[in-house]
């Protein structure tokens, strides 16, 4: 059997490197996940502001108090 740095096999450390990559690809993909949640929501944010939603409840809030 094949071994490097004296006594790790070489299909040891082939399978920490395929672990390795799988879980660096599972954060990846989850922060991507992340990322386009926070677009979505902001992306909202933008609308409702460019309609003028928040200037109208802060109108309303001031007749109120």
């Amino acid at each position: 059997m094949l071994e490097i740095f004296g006594q790790i096999p070489l299909v040891y450390l082939l399978l920490l490197g395929i672990i390795v990559i799988v879980i660096a690809w599972k954060v990846i993909k989850f922060a991507i996940k992340i990322f386009v949640a926070l677009l979505i929501f902001f992306g909202v944010l933008i609308g409702l502001d460019m309609l003028g939603i928040f200037q109208w409840i802060q109108q309303m809030l001031s007749n109120y108090l």
